[in-house]
C-alpha cells in the first residue's frame, strides 16, 4: 500500500470509526452507556488474548532474538519518563508532584493505543503482516516507566525512608497490575499449550479479538470526548506536549526497534508502545504516590489529547516511517 492509502485506510478503519463515534455521541449527549463492569471485562479479554497468542509464537523464539530489543524497551522505559519529567519541569514550570505524575503517563503504555499497533499490522496484506511474537513482553517491560517517573518525583523532593516505603508498594502494584499480569500471564500459558492447545480456543481468542476491540474502541471515544470538554484546563503547553511528544516518542522507539534487530513491523509497534500514554494503570498510581497532583492536567493530556493524536495521525505515521527507515537500513 502507498502512503495515502495507508492514511486511508486507517482513517476509516473500523477501530477510528468506532472512537469518533463514541466521541461524537459524548459531545452530543446522547445517552449511549457501556456499563463499567462490561468495559472492564472486555479489557482483560483483549489483553490476555494478546498475551495468550503471543506466547504460542514465542515458543520458537531465541534469546539472541529477544536480548536486544529488550534492552531498548528498557532504555526506552527509563529515558522516557525521564526527559518527560525534566521538559515539564523546566520549559512547562510544573511542580514535582505534577511533572513526575505526568511523566508516569507518558512512560506507561496505553493497552488500547497498542492494541491497535496489532490490529493494524494484521489489517495490512498477506505476508505483510507479520512481526515478533514477543512484542506483548516488551509492552510489559515498557510499564517500569511509571516507576521510573514516581522513583524521580520521589528523589526530587527527598523523600523520606517511610515515604521510600511506598514507593515500594508503587513497584508491587505495576508489577501486579492487570495489564502486567494478563500480557506475561497470557505470554506463559501460550508458550505452554503451543499451536495444537490454542487451536482449541481460537474462536474466542483469534476469531473475536477485532470484533470485540472495535466495540471497546466505542467507549473509549466516549471517555476522550468527555475530557475534551476539559481541554482548555491543560493550557496551551500541554495541548502542545500531548501532540508532539507521543510523535517524538513514537519515532524514537520505531528508530531504537529497527536498531536493535525488530523487523520493520515489531519496530513500528515498539513505535506505538512508546508514543502511547497510559490512562488505566499509572493514575492509580500516581494517586497513590502524589495525591497532589492535579488529574485533569494528566487525564485530560493523556485520554483527551494523545490517545486521539496516536489513532488518528500516529499510527500511519509510525508505520510509513517505519517502513522507510527500515527499507533505507536493507531491513525490507
Amino acid at each position: 500500500m502507498d502512503t495515502v492509502e495507508i492514511i486511508r485506510s486507517n482513517l476509516l478503519s473500523p477501530l477510528v470509526l468506532a472512537f469518533v463515534l463514541g466521541i461524537v455521541a459524548t459531545l452530543i449527549r446522547s445517552e449511549v452507556e457501556i456499563p463499567e463492569p462490561v468495559i472492564k471485562a472486555i479489557s482483560v479479554y483483549l489483553l490476555f488474548s494478546i498475551g495468550l497468542s503471543g506466547g504460542v509464537e514465542l515458543a520458537g523464539t531465541t534469546l539472541s532474538e529477544f536480548i536486544l530489543p529488550a534492552l531498548a524497551t528498557i532504555a526506552l522505559a527509563i529515558a522516557v519518563p525521564t526527559w518527560c519529567y525534566l521538559i515539564l519541569r523546566g520549559i512547562g514550570r510544573f511542580d514535582i508532584p505534577n511533572a513526575a505524575g505526568i511523566a508516569a503517563h507518558y512512560g506507561s503504555v496505553s493497552s488500547v493505543t497498542f492494541v491497535a499497533g496489532i490490529s493494524f499490522v494484521e489489517r495490512l496484506p498477506e505476508g505483510q503482516n507479520t512481526f515478533e511474537a514477543f512484542i506483548p513482553a516488551l509492552a510489559a517491560l515498557m510499564e517500569w516507566g511509571i516507576i521510573v517517573a514516581l522513583f524521580i518525583g520521589r528523589w526530587r523532593l527527598g523523600a523520606s525512608q517511610a515515604q521510600n516505603g511506598d514507593l515500594g508498594r508503587v513497584i508491587r502494584d505495576t508489577l501486579t497490575g492487570r495489564s502486567v499480569v494478563l500480557l506475561v500471564g497470557g505470554l506463559l500459558i501460550g508458550m505452554i499449550i503451543g499451536e495444537q492447545g490454542f487451536a482449541r480456543i481460537k474462536p474466542l481468542y483469534g476469531d473475536l479479538f477485532r470484533g470485540v476491540l472495535v466495540f471497546f474502541l466505542i467507549e473509549m471515544g466516549m471517555l476522550a470526548g468527555r475530557q475534551l470538554r476539559d481541554f482548555v484546563k491543560v493550557g496551551p503547553f500541554m495541548a502542545v506536549f500531548g501532540t508532539v511528544m507521543p510523535l517524538i516518542h513514537g519515532i524514537i522507539g520505531v528508530s531504537l526497534g529497527l536498531l536493535a534487530g525488530l523487523s520493520p513491523n515489531g519496530a513500528f509497534i515498539l513505535g506505538v508502545i512508546t508514543a502511547s500514554s497510559s490512562y488505566i494503570d499509572a493514575p492509580a498510581a500516581v494517586r497513590a504516590t502524589f495525591p497532589q497532583a492535579n488529574p485533569s492536567i494528566y487525564l485530560t493530556s493523556s485520554l483527551g489529547i494523545t490517545l486521539p493524536v496516536n489513532l488518528i495521525i500516529g499510527l500511519p505515521l509510525y508505520y510509513e516511517y517505519a517502513r522507510w527507515l527500515g527499507a533505507t537500513l536493507g531491513r525490507m
